[in-house]
């Protein structure tokens, strides 16, 4: 499974950007997805994640209602809708996805929330 994350940028407060994941490779194989993120001196950390065959969803405390995870199964590709942003969420984002023993991650990509 190869992940390739874009559509992070600059943008101030209050602002949005939608983050995309595309998925090529053995995605019949993929149970689970899910954005992370790592700010600087920061652990890696789950922002959401979905369960593959279903809705099943899970926010980090930090993000709910500001942050919407969707799938484009058609696609291949896993968004992330990022409203009201805060300066707290600068990081690198990092696409996942999770197969029987096996984790793949994406590239990142820089998310930056100016104040």
């Amino acid at each position: 499974v190869q992940l390739v994350e874009s559509g992070g940028g600059l943008v101030q407060a209050g602002g949005s950007l939608r983050l995309s994941c595309a998925a090529s490779g053995s995605t019949f194989s993929i149970n689970a997805m899910g954005w992370y993120r790592q700010a600087p001196g920061k652990q890696r950390e789950l922002v959401v994640h979905i369960i593959s065959g279903g809705d099943t969803t899970m926010y980090a405390d930090s993000v709910k209602s500001r942050f919407t995870i969707s799938r484009d199964n058609a696609k291949n590709t896993m968004y992330l809708q990022m409203n009201s942003l805060k300066p707290e969420d600068t990081a690198v984002y990092y696409c996942n996805a999770v197969t029987l023993g096996h984790t793949y991650w994406g590239q990142g990509t820089q998310v930056t929330v100016s104040s």
